[in-house]
């Protein structure tokens, strides 16, 4: 089979041949073409096209073409299936659908960046791919540190050394939650979706929040930390006000000027003023 896109490729249009090539025609051809000559090159060449408006593998409503690729196929695969959300969420840009969704972008980025070729691209591509479904398939619940050795020390001083005389003992979804916000915090967060990440209902979450978190709720946290981000990022004079906004994760400016300002008692370009820059 022959499959033409655009050329230029980022995330659905290496995601898909990936896909292609390992679960539906392992000697597919890709072929990729500037975008005004991807109708004309398919009937010439006898190619299906894919990723570009008006043919049937395309984005449809919050789907990319990567889902519709799973769907028309009835690839039943459930790591096939985690990568899905992970490549939409990339590639619609809502990063808030998974935690690996921004990485992707920035690495797709970062090799388009760096090989003009499209073919060259893929190549690479298909690397990224298989290194992403093997840890969808096999190391989900693994962690960074995996030598015995190391995760004894680490439980040891987690579990005895670490604690407070009658400090409150923090749950290990508490600690991973809170990476996740530190690492997220430019992002729409969402407890509902962070819920399923953590394997905890949504409803618990909300109600055992507060407890390790300041005293906070969700909503009043995720505005705390963006805020203290704000300020840092103010002692640098390299970023404006707009950008800061954008940076800490505000829908816009004024967004950011009217919590801001509830916060701090002071507009952003008063309280930057005040302070200096640095």
């Amino acid at each position: 089979m022959k499959w033409i896109t655009r050329e230029r490729p980022k995330i659905d249009r290496l995601a898909c041949p990936w896909l292609i090539k390992r679960f539906i025609d392992k000697d597919a051809e890709i072929i990729y073409v500037p975008f005004d000559q991807v109708t004309e090159k398919a009937k010439q060449l006898d190619a299906t096209p894919f990723d570009v408006p008006g043919v049937e593998f395309t984005h449809y409503g919050d789907y990319c073409t990567f889902d519709y690729f799973i769907q028309k196929y009835q690839i039943e695969d459930p790591a096939v299936h985690t990568l899905a959300v992970i490549v939409r969420g990339a590639d619609t840009d809502h990063h808030e659908l998974a935690a690996q969704s921004s990485g992707l972008w920035a690495i797709s980025a970062g090799l388009a960046f760096n090989y003009p070729d499209d073919q060259d691209l893929l190549e690479k591509g298909m690397i990224i791919y298989d290194g992403l479904y093997s840890w969808a398939k096999h190391l989900q619940k693994e962690k960074h540190t995996q030598q015995p050795f190391e995760n004894l020390l680490l439980n040891v001083f987690n579990t005895y050394l670490k604690q407070k005389p009658g400090a409150k003992k923090i749950p290990a979804w508490a600690k991973e939650l809170k990476e996740i916000i530190q690492d997220h915090i430019d992002t729409n967060l969402s407890l509902k979706e962070i819920s399923k990440g953590l394997e905890i209902s949504p409803s618990y979450l909300s109600r055992e929040f507060s407890k390790y978190f300041e005293d906070l709720s969700f909503g009043e946290y995720i505005r705390k930390q963006r805020i203290e981000k704000a300020i840092s990022l103010m002692q640098s004079s390299a970023y404006s006000l707009t950008e800061i906004a954008y940076l800490t994760g505000f829908s816009d400016q004024s967004h950011f000027t009217r919590i801001f300002k509830k916060h701090t008692g002071k507009n952003p370009s008063d309280y930057r003023k005040k302070n200096g820059k640095k």
